[in-house]
């Protein structure tokens, strides 16, 4: 699973002129599952999400969470995160979950989000959406959970 989230001080995600999310201050995370990823992946993605330290205390030292300062937190499925770039001008999207495995995961990340946090806003999964966003610092980080490998 993949996370690209950024410190924000506010976030929306429009769907066919519609507001379908809507978040103040706090994370919005470009959420993106890989083929093999399951409900771990999802739930270690989520974990991370809710406890990394992205928030400045009163020294200014990144050292609170999204619930630390109970913000806002706005998922957004984004397949493409999990692109592979490495050659040519165009990208592949081979390393993607299946769009039924993406809805899955993606679908139990928010529930177990709003299992966890007060303020869950949500994209739509396969629609065309807008994201609107003020990037806070800019603060932006990539994370990613991998499955775990094979014994050899």
């Amino acid at each position: 699973m993949i996370g690209l989230l950024q410190r924000v001080t506010q976030a929306s995600v429009t769907v066919g002129g519609e507001v379908v999310g809507a978040i103040g201050p706090g994370l919005m995370v470009l959420v993106c599952a890989e083929k093999g990823d399951t409900e771990r992946e999802a739930d270690a993605l989520l974990a991370k999400l809710l406890g990394y330290r992205v928030f400045s205390d009163e020294a200014g030292k990144m050292n609170r969470s999204v619930v630390d300062v109970a913000g806002g937190l706005l998922l957004v499925p984004q397949f493409t995160l999990a692109a592979d770039t490495r050659s040519g001008t165009r990208p592949s999207f081979s390393p993607a979950a299946a769009p039924e495995d993406g809805r899955r995961l993606f679908d139990h990340a928010v529930r177990r989000a709003r299992e966890r946090h007060a303020i869950v806003e949500t994209g739509r999964f396969g629609a065309d959406m807008q994201v609107a966003l003020v990037n806070d610092g800019p603060v932006t980080f990539w994370l990613r959970i991998d499955p775990p490998r094979p014994a050899s």
